[in-house]
């Protein structure tokens, strides 16, 4: 294996049908309309000296290197910024081109230190290599003169370095940041010798920089570098493989020197990022060495006892027969499983057919379950399939976005920069979200419309946006006559023309200006493409099912499903949301999304695994959790979630927990719910992985290994071996194996193998033999289901009410550094820019309350209370308070509520009523939680050892 270099084509494809033919160095070549004469010149393997183009922004024609020579007309121009025309004769090596280049070339190396054999880029420097090209050989300028030799570095980011004595002030940094990531954090500063890259402050760290390491991945020189590479030397080999962050599930390079990591670069292959990454991704993967990694099983009788290592073997033995005496004592349905969202397809696949196979029951959940389960039920219902339509690249073709509850610059970045894109190409915004997300207003973007709804009222919203379409005349009704169940719009009409729906009528409810509701539809309905982006701003409430059934109207009222450039879109929050789901990690249903009570299904299972199975749902993770307290539900095996930091009603979960007989965690660190398990599994991280993810897009991407399982064991393996010893073998001997019976079991999965998409790339199922490379754009000619079904989306207000004692509403989110509940990027550098999760409340309720930015305040709701330090902003409105929920000491979770979407479990994180007042101490879980930590912190030091 070597090091994995992409070829760089010095500016980006065009996509024109029409080609041209011309002739370069006396190769004839046919390219698209409007290709650069440098990119033809590369795609036919002929070299262009360069150093201001790369592919992947566009054409600036600075660096003067690129000159080409063309018959019939005058000059010398560059080869980046001029178009390929029919029966072009171009020259790229004369001896005046020659001698142009080595002039430009000295200019450049007259302020540069010449330093090659102790820099960090030599052997990957962009001006080293044209200095060759060139034939450089000397530099008749010396270095008495004015220079930049003695330039300070900006060390200031966690992760790069700037070092102006290195810049050839090319701008490939300036313009990457504007046109890959849309940032726009850099500028080019003074003129002629003066010019300088500079930020909006004195440094990286505190500029409006998100550290995404685009500058960094288009700097030509040493001037912008990767710390891990300045430290540890250049990488040697390459390994492919996927992010294990959010949704988005980024195609990376990992790029290594023996074992060890040096940095990671995106792809540009990748068919969800195409070459881009965020801080996370990009950076933030330090957490797979860290030192509080538990490296070996642990076990112990009592959660009051001190943890032992044992062997893995002690472990497993363990760990079987406590659930094994478990079950014998309380009975068949008495334990359960929970699969995760950060684990493979394959190691997925496996927990929930231990928990079938093996436990003999489906109570088996999954953390998808607490954020996206009613994106499932709401699509299925009326699509007939529990996923999003379209691919990210439609949004190209988009020219109306409109975002519910997603924040995608800090959640789904490298899609929030690509929607960016789009929104500067002339597409449209409207946003609809509590809260003033960035892209309402960001660098040349600004949302038409920002709905700042109260929390809790989407349903009547999305219901006003419908009965404005519907009452002015502005519906599909060629889409809906072809497309959908008519008798099912008929009664659907005939509710949403009800005046409750009407925008007068919500105005009221949700806290929005009515002629803003209508303004808003009227756009949405009246561009060419439209499309949906939403997230857990709509999922997460009690009517997140109803909520998503809403926007499924929508699309089929206006024709927006179905071709590019449309749809409706789930932001996925973690890296295999969509696959724990597609695997069948739900009570109610098989891998694909089939009942359990379907005889026909359950047969093909039971036929495969040579076992019988239960027909009748298992109990989801509420119900465990309940059961668990009244006493009948006594043994769990977790996978790589940690409920009792990310649930809701903390004190509940804790007493589930503390009350079953057999917990078994399986994560990389000893998180929070490992504070009332029995038995330790350590897991493995991305790095270490063999399988597969499927992001937002239903793209199934290759995680393949970086290194060998820190804990000697592949984390399917355990799962395996565990079932081996209750009496249920599992034979594999591979994980592609497991994909095998994947693609033998799950019709949706049938072309799917680990050798196919080693060979040809991720692909989106379905992938069969109706779709054999796969299916980019769903519900093309036909819904799933057939027709599209319109479904009642009746308004019920969710049971969390405002009261004179709890008058304002707390809603959650997430930021761009961190993850989750934190686990990972808190044990990276990402923690330097966010220490500690922040309560934000407007001025008017801070003013009222006498609390300034900084203040520590309690925030106190019927099920507990938290204390904070508050941050005063208008990001918010007058009644809404919103925090994060990163940091496990915030118990965030310990006062939203379990109330939960009606038709999924889904818990409501974005409604929980509140007060806020000052505050001079901790609030007593917050007390109890910091007086074990200590304590946890050294059984992990201790264990990692």
């Amino acid at each position: 294996m070597t090091l994995e270099k992409s070829i760089d084509f010095g500016t980006p494809a065009v996509g024109s049908p029409d080609t041209v033919t011309l002739t370069i160095d006396g190769h004839t070549i046919t390219v698209p309309e409007g290709t650069s004469v440098m990119r033809a010149a590369r795609k036919a393997g002929l070299t262009v000296p360069s150093l201001c183009a790369t592919d992947c922004i566009k054409s600036f024609g600075s660096c003067r290197l690129c000159l080409v020579e063309i018959d019939g007309r005058r000059g010398t121009p560059s080869s980046c910024t001029t178009p390929a025309e029919e029966g072009m004769t171009i020259h790229t090596q004369t001896d005046r081109l020659a001698k142009l280049r080595r002039g430009v070339m000295e200019l450049y190396i007259s302020d540069h230190p010449l330093d090659c054999l102790t820099c960090a880029a030599n052997g990957d420097c962009e001006l080293q290599d044209m200095a060759g090209v060139t034939g450089l050989r000397e530099v008749r300028y010396g270095y008495e003169g004015a220079n930049h030799l003695a330039d300070t570095p900006d060390t200031s980011n966690p992760y790069f370095q700037y070092d102006p004595s290195k810049c050839i002030v090319c701008s490939r940094c300036v313009r990457a940041c504007d046109e890959v990531q849309g940032t726009l954090a850099l500028t080019i500063e003074g003129r002629g010798f003066e010019s300088r890259v500079k930020t909006g402050t004195e440094d990286f760290f505190t500029s409006e920089c998100v550290s995404c390491g685009a500058c960094v991945d288009a700097c030509p020189t040493a001037t912008l570098m990767e710390k891990t590479v300045i430290d540890e030397g250049m990488p040697e080999r390459t390994v492919k493989t996927t992010c294990a962050y959010c949704g988005v599930g980024c195609s990376l390079k990992a790029e290594i020197k023996g074992d060890q990591v040096i940095r990671m670069v995106p792809d540009k292959d990748g068919k969800a990022n195409h070459g881009h990454a965020c801080v996370k991704g990009r950076f933030a993967w330090g957490y797979a060495t860290h030192d509080d990694r538990i490296l070996s099983p642990m076990v112990r009788d009592s959660i009051d006892d001190p943890w032992r290592k044992v062997s893995w073997d002690e472990a497993l033995d363990t760990a079987a027969a406590r659930l094994q005496a478990t079950q014998k004592k309380y009975g068949r349905t008495s334990i359960g499983g929970i699969t995760s969202s950060r684990c493979t397809n394959e190691e997925v696949w496996l927990v929930q057919k231990l928990v079938r196979a093996t436990f003999g029951n489906n109570n088996v959940d999954t953390c998808a379950r607490v954020c996206h389960s009613p994106t499932g039920y709401g699509l299925a219902q009326t699509y007939g399939t529990s996923a999003g339509t379209q691919d990210f690249d439609s949004i190209e073709e988009c020219d109306l976005i409109l975002l519910i509850g997603s924040n995608p610059t800090d959640a789904h970045p490298v899609f929030g920069s690509k929607m960016k894109q789009r929104l500067r190409q002339g597409a449209k915004l409207i946003v609809i979200d509590p809260r003033q997300i960035d892209l309402v207003r960001t660098p040349h973007v600004e949302a038409e419309y920002h709905l700042p709804l109260k929390p809790g009222t989407n349903v009547p919203v999305i219901n006003a946006i419908a009965h404005t379409i519907v009452e002015e005349g502005l519906a599909d009704e060629a889409f809906i006559n072809e497309r959908c169940d008519l008798a099912a719009f008929q009664e659907w009409t005939a509710f949403i023309k009800r005046k409750e729906n009407s925008p007068e009528s919500v105005a009221e409810e949700s806290g929005l200006d009515s002629e803003m509701i209508r303004s808003a539809a009227r756009l949405y309905a009246s561009a060419p493409n439209a499309a949906i982006y939403y997230g857990l701003g709509v999922t997460e409430h009690s009517q997140g099912s109803t909520m998503v059934m809403g926007m499924a109207n929508l699309a089929m009222l206006t024709g927006n499903i179905g071709r590019p450039g449309v749809g409706v879109n789930p932001m996925r929050g973690q890296n295999n949301v969509q696959g724990s789901c597609d695997m069948g990690s739900f009570p109610h249903e098989l891998p694909g999304y089939r009942p359990v009570s379907n005889d026909e299904v359950r047969a093909t299972f039971e036929q495969d695994w040579g076992t019988p199975m239960d027909g009748v749902p298992g109990q989801r993770i509420p119900n465990m959790l309940d059961n668990a307290v009244l006493g009948t539900f006594k043994g769990i095996y977790i996978q790589g979630e940690d409920i009792a930091q990310s649930d809701p009603n903390t004190h509940h979960v804790e007493a589930a927990l503390r009350n079953m007989d057999c917990v078994i965690v399986q994560d990389l660190f000893l998180n929070e719910t490992a504070r009332f398990a029995h038995i330790f599994l350590p897991g493995t991280s991305f790095l270490e992985k063999d399988g597969t993810f499927i992001n937002a897009e239903r793209r199934i991407n290759r995680v393949r290994p970086v290194m060998k399982p820190k804990t000697g064991k592949a984390e399917w393996r355990v799962t395996a071996e565990l079932s081996d010893r209750m009496g249920y073998p599992m034979h594999y001997t591979a994980a592609s194996e497991i994909m095998d019976e994947i693609a033998r079991l799950t019709p949706t999965f049938a072309g799917v193998s680990f050798d196919r998409l080693d060979k040809e790339g991720s692909m989106q199922w379905p992938v069969n033999d109706d779709a054999p490379f796969g299916t980019p754009v769903m519900h093309i000619g036909e819904f799933v289901r057939g027709k599209g079904l319109f479904k009642l989306t009746e308004y019920v207000p969710t049971e969390e009410r405002t009261n004179r004692k709890f008058p304002l509403i707390l809603t959650t989110g997430r930021i761009l550094s961190q993850y989750n509940v934190g686990a990972q990027t808190r044990r990276t550098e990402n923690i330097k820019w966010m220490e500690q999760d922040l309560l934000e409340i407007h001025p008017s309720d801070a003013e009222l309350r006498g609390i300034r930015s900084g203040d520590w305040v309690s925030v106190a709701s019927r099920k507990g209370e938290t204390v904070l330090q508050a941050d005063v902003t208008d990001r918010v409105n007058p009644g809404v308070v919103y925090t994060t929920f990163h940091h496990p000491e915030s118990g965030t979770n310990v006062i939203t509520t379990e109330l939960s979407d009606w038709a999924t479990q889904c818990p409501e994180y974005k409604v929980t009523a509140v007060q806020v007042t000052p505050s001079n101490h901790r609030s007593e879980w917050q007390e109890t939680y910091l007086r074990t930590r200590d304590e946890m912190r050294r059984i992990e030091v201790e264990a990692g050892e």
